[in-house]
């Protein structure tokens, strides 16, 4: 990431980010009421790959009891399929 993103300060959140990287839902709103489309496919797609790649690693580890998966990934994979939990 420290390769591929010069600044890191140039991101007002972790989400403006994660819209940089192409991670985010697009916005599809109107008349006050929110709704969210599929993941875009904007930004860097290789760095996008690689986190995705590792959010799996960790999931995989969490649902075989390896390791100590942390308290808010477990709350996740009880809500959302492993799949989509990778790129939440």
């Amino acid at each position: 990431m420290v390769m591929k993103t010069s600044d890191p300060a140039a991101f007002r959140s972790g989400r403006h980010f994660a819209a940089w990287l192409g991670l985010t839902p697009k916005d599809h709103s109107t008349g006050g009421k929110t709704r969210l489309g599929k993941i875009t496919r904007a930004g860097d797609e290789d760095l996008r790959r690689l986190l995705v790649v590792g959010a799996t690693a960790v999931i995989q580890q969490a649902r075989h009891g390896r390791g100590h998966p942390w308290g808010w990934l477990v709350a996740l994979l009880k809500r959302k399929p492993p799949k989509l939990a990778a790129v939440a």
